[in-house]
C-alpha cells in the first residue's frame, strides 16, 4: 500500500473557499484518487479538527481513516462485489463506493450534505465510474426501500441518536443473504449498536486495519453484520 497528498484544486461552498487535497491510494496493483479539504488520519489530527476547525470545513468532504480502512477491506472482497448492488451511508468524499464500483459493483452513494454529494461526484469521474448515482438524502426522512446486496458505511456510528434510523435501513433494504460492512475507529456509541445488534441475533464479524505511516498508527475495525438466519 502506498499514499500520496498532494494540493489540486479549491472547493467553493456558501462556507468560503477551502483548498482541495488529492489523496492517492494504491492497493491491490490499482491507483484511485480522491478529492478532499483535509486529512484526518491520526487521533491528534481529529482532536484538533473537532477543536478549531470543525466550524469551517464541511465535515462530508473531510478524509477520515475510517474511509481508507474500508476500502482496503473492500478491494480485499473485490470477487464478493463484482456485479453486486452496493449502498453506501454517508458516502463523504466516496472512497470506499468507488472502490466498490471500480471493481465491478453497482453502487448507490447517498449523503445529507450537497456539497459532499458534489465531491463525491467529482470522485467518482476522476476515477473513471461516472456511473455511480448518487443521491442526497436523510436517514430521518428514508424512503428507499431498493434491497441491496451490500450496505457499507464509515465512520457513521457515532451518534446514538441515528441508530434507530440505521437500523430501520439496514432491515429494510439488505437483501436475503446480503451484508452490511461498517469501518469504524472503536467509538463507543458503535459498540453499543453492534452489542444491541448481537443480542437480536445479527452476526457480527470484525476485521481490523492500521490505517497512518506515522509513530502511532490509528486501529479501524471493519464490522461485517448480517442479519439473524431464517
Amino acid at each position: 500500500m502506498t499514499a500520496t497528498t498532494t494540493q489540486a484544486e479549491v472547493l467553493r461552498t456558501s462556507l468560503g473557499e477551502f483548498p482541495l487535497h488529492e489523496y492517492r491510494l494504491r492497493l491491490g496493483g490499482r491507483e484511485w484518487s480522491v478529492l478532499h479539504t483535509d486529512s484526518v488520519l491520526s487521533h491528534a489530527d481529529e482532536q484538533e479538527f473537532l477543536r478549531e476547525r470543525r466550524e469551517r470545513l464541511p465535515y462530508g468532504v473531510v478524509l477520515w481513516p475510517a474511509a481508507i480502512a474500508l476500502a482496503h477491506e473492500i478491494e480485499s472482497r473485490a470477487g464478493e462485489l463484482r456485479g453486486r448492488q452496493v449502498l453506501e451511508l454517508g458516502a463523504g468524499t466516496g472512497l470506499p463506493g468507488i472502490v466498490a464500483a471500480s471493481l465491478g459493483a453497482r453502487v448507490v452513494q447517498t449523503d445529507r450534505q450537497e456539497v459532499a454529494m458534489s465531491v463525491c461526484r467529482r470522485n467518482g469521474e476522476r476515477n473513471g465510474v461516472p456511473d455511480i448515482e448518487h443521491r442526497m438524502v436523510d436517514w430521518q426522512e428514508w424512503a428507499d426501500e431498493t434491497r441491496y446486496d451490500w450496505i457499507i458505511g464509515s465512520d457513521i456510528l457515532y451518534g446514538e441518536t441515528m441508530h434507530p434510523h440505521l437500523r430501520r435501513i439496514f432491515e429494510t433494504n439488505l437483501a436475503p443473504g446480503g451484508r452490511i460492512l461498517l469501518s469504524d475507529p472503536f467509538r463507543a456509541p458503535s459498540f453499543k449498536l453492534m452489542e444491541a445488534l448481537e443480542a437480536e441475533g445479527w452476526r457480527i464479524g470484525l476485521t481490523k486495519w492500521t490505517i497512518g505511516e506515522e509513530a502511532k498508527p490509528r486501529p479501524i475495525g471493519v464490522f461485517e453484520v448480517q442479519p439473524p438466519a431464517a
